[in-house]
């Protein structure tokens, strides 16, 4: 057997059908950041241990819950609050560690997006690191998200897991990849200034998360990257195919991306004042507030005279 993590934050419209999918587990932790709504009312109703931890990054979250959380089992599975495990999948990971050749396995995604599997424009298979050796796995951050780092060969199973990236409604997908956008800015900043793009990976990498990586490293360097990413994706990738989900997801991908570039203008022509600067701004508007209260009273002085 295996033990499964779930991160939760606010996970009331997920967290049922997340835990029910993972009951053939006896060993579930719930890992909450402080959500402040019904996430952890819902989650007493089943079997899982629950352990509370303030959200930092993805990165040091899961790389804490990996050294400060125990488990009954050597091997774990990561699964977000809007994922799935399937009784396949559940069954290939219990045939998998069976094996002492690999430390970690990767599984793909199928996004789903308004009511469909969008297949085409999300590069599927589209790999995560999902299941591994608890002492031979550590996360460290990379824009938004996380990177896994690996004490060890891995391998990449057949069967996938359902990731519903949309269903607590598009207001929210919205108001996270902004946040996400700030990070993504950051990092692109970070890459330009001290990165590079690992071309062999890029054109002959072993595996999808090889080529992903390059990629990725590359686009940060391309002209044009809303444009370039939605004719990638709907154009190149095939995502026409997929109607009317894939025009939306396309487009929101692109605008995403365009969002990401805005913020990096930002950073580098309107940087955030310095705390000193704005102690100092402080301190100024503070003495021009207890001057006018002086210059009233004064005022008020005169008059009663």
């Amino acid at each position: 057997m295996f033990s499964i993590y779930i991160l939760t934050y606010n996970e009331e419209i997920d967290i049922a059908a997340c835990i029910e999918s993972a009951l053939l587990c006896d060993d579930i932790i719930v890992v909450d950041s402080f959500s402040s709504d019904r996430t952890l009312e819902i989650v007493q109703n089943y079997p899982v241990q629950t352990v509370q931890h303030g959200f930092e990054t993805h990165g040091r979250q899961r790389t804490w819950m990996l050294q400060e959380v125990e488990c009954k089992y050597e091997w774990v599975y990561i699964l977000e609050a809007d994922e799935r495990m399937t009784p396949a999948l559940f069954a290939e990971c219990l045939k998998a560690i069976e094996s002492q050749e690999y430390i970690g396995y990767y599984v793909a995604e199928k996004v789903i997006f308004m009511e469909r599997w969008i297949r085409r424009s999300t590069q599927y298979p589209r790999y995560q690191m999902r299941l591994f050796r608890k002492d031979q796995v550590w996360f460290s951050d990379y824009g938004h998200t996380e990177r896994e780092v690996c004490n060890g060969p891995t391998h990449f199973l057949k069967e996938t897991y359902p990731h519903y990236t949309c269903s607590k409604g598009l207001s929210r997908w919205i108001e996270k990849h902004n946040r996400y956008s700030t990070d993504e800015a950051a990092e692109t900043l970070r890459q330009l200034a001290a990165g590079q793009v690992n071309w062999w990976d890029l054109l002959f990498g072993a595996s999808e998360v090889e080529r992903r990586r390059a990629l990725k490293d590359f686009s940060l360097r391309l002209p044009l990257r809303p444009v370039v990413r939605f004719f990638y994706m709907y154009i190149l990738l095939g995502g026409f195919l997929d109607g009317q989900a894939g025009l939306a997801w396309c487009t929101l991908q692109a605008f995403y991306e365009y969002l990401i570039l805005l913020k990096v203008w930002e950073m580098k022509h309107m940087p955030l004042p310095s705390l000193d600067a704005v102690d100092e701004q402080s301190i100024s508007e503070v003495a021009k507030v207890e001057q006018s209260k002086v210059s009233y009273n004064l005022g008020a002085s005169d008059t009663r005279s």
